[in-house]
């Protein structure tokens, strides 16, 4: 019976999603037949459309939920953007057209009297030339993303302000990268260029606050000689798990493999120099004074919940200046801001600002991403307590970056009052 029913569930999706990727090309058909009136250039259109879409099901078909994200999935993705976001975008234009169509035939029926006249108004060739305008950004925007936008590294410099910052600590730098998703990338050239952009800031101390690998731990292994080109820092080299470092996001032939895999992810980080904080805080001493560097596994609203804050900050007292690395930012949303203990700064990750948005730096930022967390990019304060939202170092699921760029992070703590 669950068997049956979860089959018409997924037959009901199928024929939702056939239906609305139908409107959409017939509405995008429509803005070109209004524009092009040669019938051998709209077969073309026609017969390419059609191939797209069969090759896009045919690719998802073909998804192999035993290996997980490819470049043939990230490919198909980045596909279904180039495709039908800018169908999108015609199609709300021309649907908005229709209503005022509609609107006006009803109009001109009931009120003018004109039944002479055809029912609805003939479609305008402005809008059609709009929507194909309007449409041409994203497509270009996607494009720009795919082939430069991804590797767009941006060094973001941020100063924060604590009025009990242990005096040795005033002008303490630290750089902090995440999201690295070793298994999407391509470019050695491009990778190496970032880790030479985080050599240049001559930071104290380097953070990486998680997921180093999409799924398995092999996909770091062509890249670990380049991430241990990052120099050591004065005050050490430290990282947390992300939701990724788990490996739940495939189907394993055993559990015994999917946890030897787990092992082999929490190794990598030691490979590349970087000390592991699983539930547990060290102590970052200069001179007499020290502020204590906690580190949970991921905690997430929506994702694994192996972060056990109480464990790892046993034995600090609320005085202790105390920074976190907690992947999710929805970790200190829910629990951190709040928290007897007082955390002072979260550093996170986790959403990528979904790699696709606005951001004009100090003026506006938007994406999708803050309809998902109340954090996703940048600083945030509650109370005199902050998490930074990295923007993330590489890329996942759709293989390029528009609006929302590659980060490299550098925070720098100051004492005394925030006075903006």
């Amino acid at each position: 019976m669950l068997l049956c029913s979860n089959l018409i569930q997924m037959i009901f999706r199928f024929v939702f999603l056939f239906l609305v990727l139908l409107v959409i090309e017939l509405y995008a058909f429509q803005a070109f037949k209004t524009l092009i009136k040669s019938k051998s250039i709209l077969i073309c259109y026609g017969v390419l459309s059609i191939a797209l879409l069969f090759f896009i099901i045919y690719s998802f078909t073909q998804f192999d939920r035993s290996v997980g994200q490819t470049k043939q999935t990230m490919f198909t993705m980045g596909l279904v953007l180039l495709v039908y976001v800018p169908k999108i975008v015609l199609t709300l234009l021309l649907l908005g057209e229709d209503v005022f169509r509609l609107g006006a035939g009803i109009i001109n029926y009931f009120v003018d009297y004109d039944t002479n006249a055809d029912f609805l108004p003939s479609r305008r060739k402005f809008v059609s030339q709009l929507g194909l305008g309007l449409a041409a950004v994203p497509f270009l925007s996607l494009i720009y993303g795919i082939f430069e936008g991804r590797y767009n590294y941006k060094v973001i410099k941020q100063t924060i302000f604590f009025p009990d910052l242990p005096e040795a600590f005033d002008g303490f730098k630290i750089t902090q990268i995440s999201d690295v998703h070793s298994g999407s990338f391509d470019n050695p050239e491009k990778i190496n260029y970032a880790i030479d952009l985080v050599n240049e800031q001559n930071t104290d101390m380097i953070l990486f606050t998680g997921d180093i690998v999409n799924t398995h731990a092999k996909e770091m292994l062509p890249w670990i000689e380049t991430f241990n080109r990052i120099k050591k820092h004065e005050f050490g080299k430290y990282s947390v798990l992300g939701n990724h470092d788990y490996g739940e996001y495939v189907t394993w032939p055993s559990e015994k493999q999917k946890n030897e895999n787990f092992e082999a992810i929490k190794k990598l980080y030691g490979q590349i120099d970087f000390k592991l904080l699983l539930n547990e805080h060290v102590f970052i001493e200069k001179g007499n004074q020290k502020i204590a560097l906690v580190g949970v596994e991921n905690w997430g609203q929506n994702f694994k919940k192996a972060g056990d804050l109480n464990k790892a900050s046993q034995h600090l007292k609320k005085e202790d200046f105390k920074i976190l690395m907690s992947h999710d930012p929805s970790h200190w949303d829910y629990e951190v801001q709040h928290h007897e203990k007082n955390f002072h700064l979260t550093l996170s990750g986790h959403t990528h600002g979904m790699q696709f948005g606005i951001e004009i730096p100090g003026y506006f930022k938007w994406s999708l991403a803050q309809y998902v967390y109340k954090q996703w990019a940048g600083l945030y304060e509650n109370l005199g307590r902050y998490v930074y939202v990295n923007r993330g170092f590489g890329y996942h699921a759709y293989p390029g970056r528009v609006g929302i760029m590659p980060e490299i992070t550098v925070i720098q703590l100051k004492k005394g009052v925030n006075v903006a």
